[in-house]
């Protein structure tokens, strides 16, 4: 005799788009999320009324519309489902959009132009993360200062920079070189502060000043001493340039070690504090005569 009794099957997780006009983000949808139930709303209204009816595991908005009208969106819609998970897309965006969105705990930003795969990265995320919107908190924040502290996890990391590449305001050339150094260097304090331990946070700040863009990143570790740090690239003798990988593999590490050197060669200036745990990065944004970074003026405190 065969058991007959009916199989519960989890319910299939829904994603909601708004405007659903834009192939590139349809075909990311498509490509991630292709068990998922696919609901399109014409516009905010619509979105937001299928969302008081029935709870969605994902929001999209539409990219046409302006990020100050997401975060009001997402702010509506968190009244209703406090735990939603919101991506904004949107064609006109200002630093102070991205600060309001952080503020309002949205998963992720874009804004025009943005790449199918960076898309499909976050759509992935979004799929995985537990307790998401607790991984992320703005301490203050102005679209020229910026204080926040962010959960070691890779997944944060991920979220956190794509945040902090949709507030700097430099040409896209010079924006991905400071964005792979702050990355860099947000890696390397997570793993050797936070132990990429999810109960730990790193404490992250911006500022955006006339001539320069300042980024400081703090891990809550004990420090280190960057000279003795057998961990990175930096410190490999000349008879042995593998040293730091082979030190990492039997330390259990990730493979890397190589952020303070690629950090150096992206930024003007890459600042240890005393304890080792805390780093400055600094990208002069005023070019002298012969295209190169110009130093900061003496009359700038310190």
């Amino acid at each position: 005799m065969t058991d007959s009794t009916p199989i519960d099957h989890p319910p299939r997780k829904k994603v909601l788009v708004v405007a659903c006009s834009d192939p590139l983000v349809m075909d990311a949808v498509a490509a991630v999320l292709s068990t998922w139930e696919l609901v399109c709303a014409n516009d905010d209204k619509e979105a937001l009324g299928l969302v008081e009816s029935s709870p969605f595991d994902l929001v999209i908005t539409a990219e046409h519309s302006a990020g100050r009208e997401d975060v009001e969106l997402l702010r509506k819609i968190r009244m209703v489902r406090p735990h939603t998970r919101l991506i904004i897309l949107t064609d006109e965006s200002t630093p102070a959009d991205v600060v309001a969105a952080i503020r309002a705990r949205a998963f992720s930003y874009f804004s025009k132009p943005f790449s199918k795969s960076s898309l499909e990265e976050m759509l992935q995320l979004a799929t995985e993360c537990p307790a998401w919107d607790e991984g992320i908190e703005l301490l203050f924040g102005t679209d020229s200062w910026i204080r926040l502290s962010a959960r070691c996890d890779m997944a944060t990391a991920n979220r956190l920079q794509q945040f902090i590449r949709e507030v700097v305001d430099l040409p896209e050339a010079e924006k991905e070189k400071v964005g792979m150094a702050f990355r860099e260097i947000l890696l390397n304090a997570m793993e050797h502060g936070g132990k990429f331990n999810p109960e730990r946070h790193v404490e992250i700040g911006y500022l955006r000043a006339r001539s320069m863009i300042m980024y400081r990143v703090k891990d809550p570790g004990d420090g280190f001493s960057l000279q003795e740090n057998l961990d990175t690239a930096a410190n490999n003798p000349p008879d042995d340039p593998l040293r730091h990988a082979k030190h990492r593999e039997a330390g259990g590490m990730r493979p890397g070690g190589y952020c303070v050197l690629l950090a150096k060669n992206l930024v003007d200036e890459l600042i240890y504090a005393e304890k080792g745990n805390e780093v400055l990065l600094i990208k002069y944004t005023d070019k002298n005569e012969h295209g190169e970074s110009a130093p900061p003026a003496e009359n700038v405190p310190s």
